[in-house]
């Protein structure tokens, strides 16, 4: 399962990471072969990037749908739950459990009809073709405008994303059921900052008019109040 997550995060990553690269390229390429510099212009305009909108969309697609079973998996869904958090510990859990299995329901008919759609838009040809089976009547599919890509490559993130959608919701459901609890994210949370500074400190005190406390070797009783006169006391 662990590698699974992975792949799941990896993929999300490199594709939004590689959208941006792509179209901060593109930009500053359109940009670039407007100036008249000699030579320069020449070659840029050689350089032929009119694919990489439709890439970049293609991505994101992508990345949307997967981006949405990693969701389901971290909790970072917007739900609305003031009712449901209203009722007892009973009814919560059973319109809980109804909520998870109706979203896994309903990705499971979505990849369903998905699957069919990119069967039927060109996938049924490529893997006959791909196994010597004969094709005929068979339709091969469209192809996209710039890529020239089959469109079911594209449109297979519907059935694939989806899918993976559904197995997350069953996997919370699951879970759920054993331990009573739901994945959440806390939206207030940066990486890298685990430490929280005690709420008595003032991390802008400075006793002798110098220095600011060291929060992390000063014990809490150590630290003066910022009102606390230290006239008299030893040194």
């Amino acid at each position: 399962m662990k590698i699974l997550d992975h792949l799941e995060e990896w993929l999300v990553t490199f594709l939004m990471g590689a959208a941006t690269l792509i179209i901060f390229v593109s930009v500053v390429h359109r940009y670039a072969a407007g100036l008249s510099i000699p030579g320069l212009q020449d070659w840029l305009l050689s350089i032929n990037l009119t694919w990489a909108q439709e890439l970049t969309i293609i991505m994101f697609v992508w990345m949307a749908k997967f981006g949405a079973a990693y969701g389901v998996r971290t909790g970072i869904h917007v739900g609305v739950d003031v009712l449901i958090n209203r009722l007892d510990a009973g009814m919560r859990a059973k319109f809980i459990v109804f909520g998870l299995a109706a979203g896994a329901l309903f990705t499971a008919i979505v990849a369903t009809l998905g699957g069919g759609f990119v069967w039927e838009n060109g996938a049924h040809h490529y893997i006959f073709n791909l196994l010597g089976k004969s094709v005929d009547g068979i339709p091969e599919g469209p192809t996209t405008p710039d890529l020239e890509w089959p469109t079911w490559i594209v449109y297979s993130a519907i059935p694939l994303g989806t899918s993976l959608m559904c197995f997350r919701f069953l996997q919370v459901l699951v879970g759920f059921v054993k331990t009573g609890e739901l994945p959440h994210h806390d939206h207030g949370h940066v990486d890298g900052l685990e430490d929280e500074v005690p709420v008595d400190v003032d991390v802008y005190a400075m006793p002798d008019n110098l220095h600011a406390h060291d929060l992390k070797h000063a014990q809490l009783g150590d630290v003066a109040a910022p009102n606390q006169s230290t006239k008299g006391q030893p040194k």
